[in-house]
């Protein structure tokens, strides 16, 4: 069997309905028979088809880098599939074949490894670079998730990661490394828990695209649960080492690329096709997302650390609550819901670092913002009772159901993972922050009734 040569021209198709490819350029054609497809039949390129499927899905054009294998060799394309009516049509550029060694680098072996793993897996997938996923085997439907729901869903919000024995994660160290990761513990919202591994995904212009990983089902507690450790001072030093990496090798990258975005978006430089314009605005807060997670990331390296001191200042929590709400007034109005925040004459003194008393009310008010229904209103009211002075944030959204209640404020925890949130860390480092300056961070709510969160600080 021989390999398709590089080809300079852009190479046309079209998938009906059903998937099949009922019209092919040679090129595609002879990669869709190399792949083991007939004329006419369901393209068996899973790269082009996923990529296909995801387009038609979402009903808009997709357009990205895909590895395509034809033989011994892998071939770098670029795919833009568009949905039209029933149909999908392809355009394929970028035709680049690898060149073979005969030698296998370090990273060759590594892939080898990884593909008798994936043999021996319960499910495998692909995501991009953002965890998105791109391709799941048919064992992923042990997920329990709809046939074809899980492309485009990204692993953070379908499974909850578990840290290591060493309190490490270790997908999200490869995610910031462009690394290898093995051993990474996630868990279903039903309890189904699977161990990953993954290698990483690099397109023909040397850019990292992903991962391509397998899943494997953990039987029983014992086969999960980590050794209790006891953190050294080097260990301690490690894991701040490690949030300033992390801090590093993302947020200014991570800058340039919500900037760039946005500015996109803007068509300061012209008009854009409406497409293109949403691509910009969903990079952007893709972007915006990443940069809340590296802020929790970076957070919890330092908070769990035992000499993790807050500062002891008098504060303000009215005037805090007037800041909060008024750094978050837009993000309100954008979803018609009004903050009834504190007067200007309000005021009620407290114990506490300045910063980290934001962090928390900051963190409070956009959960009551996300959760509340359009044309709803948030509340921000105080009291105080003998040494203790505190704040609660009330909304009217759908509320928590009691079992629910105390694991909210565990690690890497959300009520419904599908639901588009946070890390799952915003409220574990919230109450760690509350009880490291002498005060508490509770919860009252019952389902239909909306929450209403406390935040309690020694009064000054």
């Amino acid at each position: 069997m021989s390999a398709l040569r590089e080809i300079a021209e852009p190479v046309s198709g079209r998938l009906d309905g059903e998937g099949r490819l009922i019209e092919a350029d040679p090129p595609l054609a002879a990669l869709h028979e190399h792949a083991g497809g007939r004329p006419g039949g369901t393209l068996a390129v899973p790269q082009i088809a996923t990529l296909a499927r995801l387009a038609r899905r979402l009903g808009i054009i997709v357009a990205r880098p895909a590895i395509a294998a034809d033989g011994e060799r892998d071939i770098d394309l670029w795919v833009r599939a568009e949905p039209q009516g029933p149909d999908v049509a392809l355009e394929i550029s970028g035709w680049t074949v690898r060149a073979s060694t005969p030698a296998a680098a370090p990273e060759e072996e590594s892939g080898r490894e990884a593909d008798f793993e994936r043999a021996a897996a319960d499910w495998t997938f692909e995501t991009d670079e953002m965890l998105g996923l791109t391709h799941v085997s048919a064992g992923a439907a042990s997920l329990g998730f709809a046939d074809g729901t899980l492309i485009g869903r990204r692993l953070t919000h379908l499974l909850r990661f578990r840290e290591s024995a060493d309190g490490a994660l270790p997908i999200l160290m490869a995610l910031a490394e462009r690394t290898r990761f093995d051993g990474q513990i996630a868990e279903l919202p039903g309890g189904a828990r699977f161990l990953l591994s993954g290698v990483p995904l690099i397109d023909g212009m040397g850019r990292f695209a992903g991962f391509r990983g397998s899943a494997s089902r953990l039987e029983g507690e014992a086969a999960i649960e980590a050794p209790a450790l006891e953190l050294t001072s080097a260990d301690q030093v490690d894991s701040a080492a490690f949030g300033e990496r992390l801090d590093d090798a993302l947020r200014t990258p991570l800058n340039h690329i919500v900037a760039a975005a946005e500015l996109l978006r803007a068509q300061d430089d012209g008009p854009l096709r409406r497409e293109y314009a949403a691509y910009a605005g969903d990079i952007a807060s893709a972007g915006r997302h990443l940069l809340a997670m590296v802020d929790d990331l970076v957070d919890l390296q330092a908070i769990e650390r035992s000499d993790f001191r807050p500062e002891t200042d008098r504060i303000d929590l009215a005037d805090i609550a007037r800041r909060a709400a008024g750094l978050l007034s837009v993000r309100a109005s954008e979803r018609g819901v009004r903050i009834d925040k504190p007067g200007e004459a309000d005021s009620l003194p407290a114990t506490g670092e300045f910063r980290r008393v934001l962090q928390i009310m900051m963190n409070l008010l956009v959960n009551a913002i996300r959760y509340s229904p359009e044309g709803g209103m948030v509340w921000i009211r105080f009291e105080r009772e003998g040494d203790a002075a505190s704040v609660t944030v009330a909304d009217l959204g759908k509320g928590i159901a009691p079992d629910d209640q105390a694991r909210i404020f565990d690690k890497f925890e959300r009520v419904d993972p599908t639901e588009a949130g946070g890390t799952g860390l915003g409220l574990y480092i919230a109450r760690r922050l509350a009880r490291a300056m002498g005060g508490d961070l509770v919860v009252d709510s019952a389902p239909g009734q909306g929450a209403r969160f406390t935040l309690t600080l020694p009064a000054a």
